[in-house]
């Protein structure tokens, strides 16, 4: 087994990116990157998903199937949320680790494989050591190196670049040209401190995208998130509270839609695929409100323009 390296840092920090950059940074670039979530596998399928298992080992087992491992064979396999692995499998992790050789579930015989592994956290793995919620020789097979993600809060001079680079990322996926990012809202990206690090900085910039409509990025654009509120632009459906419903059924359901889109999306964190997955419906859906929501706004403002120069005798 290769060097193993244990990256740490608060949720949202890029951890995986880290392990992207040393796994393509490295002489294993063209071998498998297998990225593996500890925390998202059902505790009784763990062992099966990490090592394999053999046909009739388990009742539902009905067939041969291959672990991570075995796929991540010659590449790299990175276990993220480490730290939420259950006790009873740090020792069959260790083991591999130190042997490497992979033992499927039921099987007679281990095979092989040359994995190199790169595991993360966010919890403190010093302190579950303590309470015994975590091996000790395992911690130290892991962070033979360790590299520390710092929140976004700690390097600011990184949010311009980062923001711009969004803003590219996913105006490429919209089929359109990056807009620029006002001084302004450059101004209150870089005073924020990012509870959520990187990951809330791209859930941001794509809804300011989808807002401003490919147009200019400005302040009103950017909805910050600070424990259970959210500084949030007013609109005419309103966010604290239902608006006033108008005469016409259609209407008012549709002003309803607008507003529940919009909690959602501050509940989210302005995460379309999250706001979309509270609400039970599909991400299209929730992009087609919002989009249909700021048209709406813009020609608002348009019609009030207008009469304000009727009003002046323009």
């Amino acid at each position: 087994m290769a060097t193993g390296v244990l990256i740490t840092g608060e949720s949202g920090t890029g951890k995986e990116l880290i392990a992207r950059a040393i796994h393509f940074g490295g002489a294993r670039k063209e071998a498998p990157f297998v990225p593996v979530n500890c925390h998202a596998m059902p505790a009784e399928l763990v062992e099966s998903m990490l090592f394999g298992h053999v046909r009739g080992a388990f009742t539902g087992a009905v067939a041969d199937r291959a672990g991570y491992f075995e796929a991540a064979d010659g590449g790299t396999l990175f276990l993220d949320e480490i730290g939420d692995m259950p006790p009873e499998l740090q020792g069959k992790l260790l083991r591999v680790l130190e042997d490497g050789e992979v033992w499927r579930v039921g099987a007679r015989a281990g095979k092989r494989v040359d994995v190199r592994v790169l595991a993360a956290t966010n919890a403190n793995l010093q302190r579950k050591i303590q309470d015994g919620a975590f091996r000790q020789d395992l911690y130290f097979r892991l962070a033979r190196f360790t590299v520390t993600a710092p929140p976004l809060r700690e390097r600011r001079e990184d949010i311009p670049l980062l923001a711009r680079h969004f803003l590219k990322l996913f105006a490429a996926e919209m089929g359109r040209e990056a807009p620029a990012l006002s001084p302004e809202a450059a101004e209150r990206l870089g005073g924020y401190d990012y509870p959520g690090n990187v990951r809330e900085l791209k859930n941001l910039i794509e809804r300011a995208l989808i807002e401003s409509g490919g147009t200019e990025i400005r302040p009103r654009h950017l909805h910050f998130v600070s424990g259970d509120k959210t500084e949030a632009v007013s609109t005419s459906a309103g966010t604290s509270g239902m608006p006033d419903l108008p005469m016409d059924l259609g209407e008012a359901a549709r002003r309803a839609e607008m507003w529940v889109v919009q909690r959602a999306m501050d509940k989210a964190g302005g995460n379309l695929s999250e706001a979309a997955r509270l609400l039970g419906t599909s991400r299209n859906k929730v992009y087609r409100i919002i989009n249909q929501q700021r048209g709406e706004l813009t020609a608002e403002t348009a019609e009030t323009a207008e009469n304000n120069r009727r009003h002046k005798g323009l």
